[in-house]
């Protein structure tokens, strides 16, 4: 606030004086150099002393969870599509959206009358051959007796056999079909495969059911609500870091302050790509055991990757912040000089030689100064400290006060 009011008086007095000159019609070079003196001196910031200057953070421990996200939709793990194998008008329907059905329960009936009318066709033929079959064994009975007594020729005899076994093999053919048509029939009464709730009816009563290329869906049932899972597709960057077991965190929109909980089930090796851009199915299975949780609902899933407790934490703040007065800085990384440190960081050695590096300041003598550290998993707001000389306790710095300032204050200006 007194930095402002200094750059607001500053301010003033330079238009006071340039209104002045423009009176008196000073309009000579010393006039001109008078103004850009000013000017240079008004645009020079004020020094702030180094405690307020810059934002500081101490460094403390706690635990860091690294997290991947993505979206996906809520399924039941078991989802029946009950579809019908005959043609026919819907007659009567029994169950309802959200219905509760057992598994053998009637959930449709097709009107029957054409499937009733070729079992009837399929009968008659039945009882056609089989009295076409009873003439044909008298007649190869009495044939064979006459053979026996030398009155018709072997031939004859043969094509007696040859009837009897032709009748016998059309009355199979007429049963066969007089079967299948039985069949038809007790499928337009369509039941329930499984138990489960009705999620979805396709079909309204009256409407007619065409099963001539492809079966139609009438129903979906999902087996059991209780358990459901998650598909979503995560980016092919962040799949290799997935694996079976993997607990999971999400939420919906329908339940914003309740976090829900899972596991990974299974990454499927199947990628889908789009606009250059591969993806892979990750299914996170969920207890839904009060079945709040519905079938479509958007789940926004964090899967934990890594975890890390007792660590000592930085903020990302302090690992992006560059002094603004590079000259002024010591930004050499800060030295291990005594020999029982260099021996900790020889045992530390085989975890941080892989770790990525970062640079922290910290205020020593009014200045910032740099020190290296390697650096672990973070949470997007804290970074994990695997070694260095950053230990609990230190004060980093996140921001430089004064170079915002300066930023805002002159972004603005206009005298003339």
């Amino acid at each position: 606030m007194e930095i402002r009011k200094l750059t607001t008086r500053k301010l003033n007095m330079i238009l006071t004086l340039q209104k002045f000159l423009q009176k008196k019609y000073v309009l000579g070079a010393a006039a001109t150099l008078l103004v850009a003196g000013l000017l240079v001196w008004w645009l020079m910031p004020a020094k702030m002393p180094a405690e307020s200057r810059y934002v500081t953070a101490g460094i403390e421990r706690g635990e860091i969870t690294q997290t991947v996200s993505a979206n996906g939709t809520l399924n039941p793990v078991t989802l029946v599509n009950v579809g019908s194998q005959v043609s026919g008008i819907v007659k009567k329907i029994y169950a309802d959206f959200n219905d509760r059905v057992k598994a053998g329960q009637i959930l449709l009936e097709l009107d029957p009358a054409l499937i009733e009318a070729q079992l009837q066709q399929s009968t008659a033929n039945v009882e056609n051959a089989r009295a076409s079959l009873e003439l044909a064994q008298a007649n190869e009975a009495r044939t064979r007796g006459l053979y026996a007594q030398e009155y018709v020729t072997r031939l004859e005899l043969d094509q007696s056999v040859q009837a009897l076994k032709s009748a016998r093999a059309q009355l199979a053919v007429y049963e066969a079909q007089a079967k299948r048509d039985r069949t038809n029939l007790s499928y337009t009464v369509i039941r329930s495969p499984v138990s489960g709730v009705v999620v979805s009816r396709e079909v309204n009563t009256g409407q007619t059911v065409a099963a001539s290329f492809q079966t139609p869906t009438l129903f979906k049932i999902a087996q059991n609500l209780s358990k459901m899972q998650i598909d979503t597709s995560y980016a092919e960057a962040d799949v290799g870091s997935i694996h079976v077991g993997q607990l999971a965190n999400f939420r919906v929109d329908a339940f914003p302050n309740r976090s829900f909980h899972g596991k990974v089930h299974q990454v499927r090796l199947n990628p889908t790509t789009q606009q250059n851009v591969v993806t892979y199915n990750v299914v996170v299975s969920v207890d839904n055991t009060d079945q709040s949780l519905l079938p479509g609902m958007t789940a926004y899933v964090n899967i934990i990757i890594a975890q890390s407790k007792g660590v000592v934490m930085v903020p990302n703040a302090a690992l992006r912040f560059r002094p603004a007065d590079k000259s002024r800085a010591n930004n050499k990384p800060q030295e291990v000089r005594q020999e029982g440190k260099q021996d900790e960081r020889k045992q530390e050695r085989s975890k941080t030689d892989a770790a990525p590096m970062g640079t922290v300041y910290v205020l020593e003598n009014g200045q910032p100064k740099a020190i290296k550290v390697a650096i672990g998993i973070t949470d997007n707001r804290n970074t994990e400290v695997l070694s260095g000389d950053l230990k609990e306790g230190a004060i980093v710095i996140l921001e430089d006060r004064q170079a915002s300032t300066k930023k805002s204050g002159s972004s603005g200006l206009r005298l003339f």
